[in-house]
């Protein structure tokens, strides 16, 4: 059974239905429209926290899908779920993959920046000043970007920024 058919609660039901009917009337190809629904049940197995159902249908909107803005969410996407699971090298990957396809994606250019401080942080606690101190410098090269696309976000990445020495932007707002 789909997992478009699984919802059983009244809103992701009336949702479900919505979605089918506006993607029935949408001008596009059936390939495109597939895509979708592949994507659409990805995102409900990833709420439900059931990944490997969610990377499956992901790799497979993945594969039908063609418009490089909608790959560029499926590859977020899927980021996430790497991201939770802690394999943080797959995720930066597909973080990397998404903003390529669309360098205004904030969010990817957030969460690679999170892995980077991430990643600085454990190598300063093995006392690899020189490693942390080029992880941090990775994390605010992407947070920068982040922040200059949605200046009204990520108010705790600029406060780093600035606290640290590392922002050279003079107004965030």
């Amino acid at each position: 059974m789909p997992r478009t058919q699984k919802n059983d609660n009244f809103i992701d039901k009336s949702f479900t239905v919505m979605a089918d009917m506006i993607l029935k009337m949408m001008p596009t190809n059936k390939k495109a429209k597939e895509a979708f629904v592949y994507y659409r049940d990805g995102m409900s197995a990833q709420a439900d926290g059931e990944y490997a159902e969610a990377l499956d249908n992901y790799e497979e909107a993945l594969r039908l899908e063609e418009n490089p803005y909608d790959r560029s969410y499926i590859l977020y996407n899927m980021g996430l779920i790497y991201a939770s699971n802690g394999d943080h090298a797959k995720a930066l990957d597909l973080y990397h993959q998404s903003i390529e396809l669309n360098a205004r994606l904030c969010q990817a250019l957030n969460n690679i920046a999170v892995i980077y401080h991430f990643q600085g942080e454990r190598a300063q606690e093995d006392n690899d000043m020189d490693g942390a101190e080029e992880l941090f410098d990775k994390a605010a090269s992407y947070w920068k970007q982040a922040v200059k696309i949605a200046p009204n976000n990520y108010i705790e990445a600029q406060n780093w920024l600035k606290t640290t020495g590392r922002s050279n932007i003079e107004v965030f707002f």
